[in-house]
């Protein structure tokens, strides 16, 4: 506030330092008075002392006076430290509210931009001893690394730069460097790099300059289609899974999730699997189907196939064998009601035989399929789990003839 003014004495002169001046007037409810008059005219105010540029830096706005705003920006890899922003305050003495920012090259950090550059501690001075700086390239998945050094100095043999294929101390090391030789460029195959330097206690050089700029890795081989399968994941970049799923009957051989592998040429970590119809095996789902040996493909010869079935408890199993294309003299399935080859029989089904469906009394199935034909085929066998009532039980008791429950 400039001041407070009241009764006849006049004020004097008054020098605002901003370019705009508040005033306020107040009476009362008693005495009245002749009041004021007052005139005013513009005067320069002196402006804020020009601001240092910071080293590595450049500086934004031209003018200097009250209120007035500057700017600073560092150099691509190096840090701004202070204030990115500063304005000239009001005041009998002009002065910025901050002093002017320092633009350094910080010992690590982590940068996430699409390219960069990456510098030693101090430079374009030398850098100081025993340092141990660590910087985190991370990109998209998808993308990996362009390296060019521009710069390079360093003691031979006891000061070093290190860049890693990953983002671990374990990642595989694309290139250690030291001395005075430019090293050449490089690439890495992971969206992730690390660069690593170390310095002793001894002599102090430049250090080094390098940029980096991203470039799009190839994915991995497309692994669709995946015969009787089907395939989960969001892309085939590095880094990135799939998960291989089989159609019901079949079953899984191999990896089910394979990782797109880091590397020059592009591959996954494991071979594709593949879905293949196993020769017998235990199934406990409540509906399905079983087929034959390398199904749709016609299966080999001289086999024998057990398969268990077996779906919750209080339910039979409810088996159609409508596709059944097998040879009629020497290839043929057996059902027995229940887990053994010693339960009850339920039928034996061949090609020629008419009536293919059949109903278990208990929750479990036994199938047996013999092929000792020089030929192959295919079959096809439907079920699923139906409630079996006392009173079917009590109807059908003791009827386990070979045909007995074929409809």
């Amino acid at each position: 506030m400039l001041g407070s003014f009241s009764g006849t004495t006049v004020p004097a002169l008054l020098n605002s330092t901003s370019n705009q001046l508040y005033l306020h007037f107040y009476s009362d409810i008693s005495v009245s008075a002749a009041g004021f008059h007052l005139e005013y005219k513009t005067v320069g105010l002196s402006s804020c002392p020009e601001p240092a540029v910071p080293s590595n830096g450049v500086k934004t706005g031209e003018r200097y006076l009250v209120n007035d705003v500057v700017s600073f920006q560092c150099e691509p890899g190096y840090a701004l430290q202070g204030h990115a922003h500063i304005s000239c305050m009001p005041g009998t003495v002009r002065r910025w509210n901050y002093p002017p920012p320092l633009c350094i090259a910080q010992c690590g950090g982590a940068v996430e931009e699409m390219e960069g550059v990456i510098l030693s501690p101090g430079f374009p001075g030398n850098y100081p001893s025993n340092m141990d700086c660590s910087w985190k390239i991370a990109l998209p998945v998808g993308f990996g690394a362009h390296i060019q050094f521009l710069n390079f100095s360093t003691e031979p043999n006891h000061d070093f730069i290190e860049i890693r294929n990953g983002p671990y101390e374990t990642s595989r090391i694309m290139g250690r460097f030291s001395g005075n030789e430019l090293p050449g460029s490089l690439l890495s195959t992971s969206h992730e790099t690390t660069v690593y330097f170390h310095s002793d206690h001894s002599q102090n050089r430049p250090g080094f300059k390098l940029e980096y700029q991203a470039y799009e890795l190839q994915e991995c081989p497309d692994p669709e289609p995946f015969a009787n399968g089907v395939v989960r994941g969001a892309g085939y970049n590095v880094g990135q899974s799939v998960t291989f799923e089989c159609l019901p009957g079949y079953q899984l051989i191999g990896h089910p999730v394979l990782t797109c592998q880091h590397g020059t040429n592009r591959n996954w970590d494991h071979p594709l699997p593949r879905c293949e119809v196993p020769c017998g095996g235990n199934i406990t789902s409540s509906n399905g189907t079983v087929y034959s040996p390398g199904y749709p493909s016609p299966y080999s010869s001289s086999q024998d196939c057990v398969w268990l079935i077996t779906v919750p408890i209080g339910h039979g199993v409810h088996l159609n064998l409508s596709l059944l294309q097998t040879e009629p003299s020497g290839d043929f399935i057996t059902v027995w009601d229940g887990p053994q080859q010693a339960s009850p029989q339920l039928g034996v089904f061949t090609r020629s035989l008419a009536k293919k469906t059949v109903h278990s009394s208990t929750n479990q199935v036994l199938l047996k399929f013999h092929q000792d034909a020089a030929t192959g085929g295919i079959f096809a066998i439907a079920f699923s789990g139906q409630y079996v009532s006392l009173a079917w039980l009590t109807a059908h008791s003791g009827q386990y003839s070979p045909t007995s429950h074929l409809s």
